[in-house]
């Protein structure tokens, strides 16, 4: 899945980015209190965007 699609499902989720390292996004879910990370990859796996979404309380895309 592409990495543009993930972030775009996570700001309508309510998400929001923390801070960027030097791999990673930080993202929280502000409302669940909850925090994962995304790889800055333009692809990623469908299963780690699954994992992503379970971190932080939403639904998947």
């Amino acid at each position: 899945m592409k990495r543009q699609y993930v972030i775009e499902h996570l700001r309508a989720c309510g998400c929001r980015l923390v801070r960027e390292g030097a791999c990673h996004s930080w993202w929280e879910n502000p409302v669940e209190n909850r925090r994962s990370s995304l790889p800055r990859h333009t692809e990623i796996r469908d299963n780690l965007v699954i994992k992503i979404c379970k971190d932080l309380g939403i639904p998947k895309p």
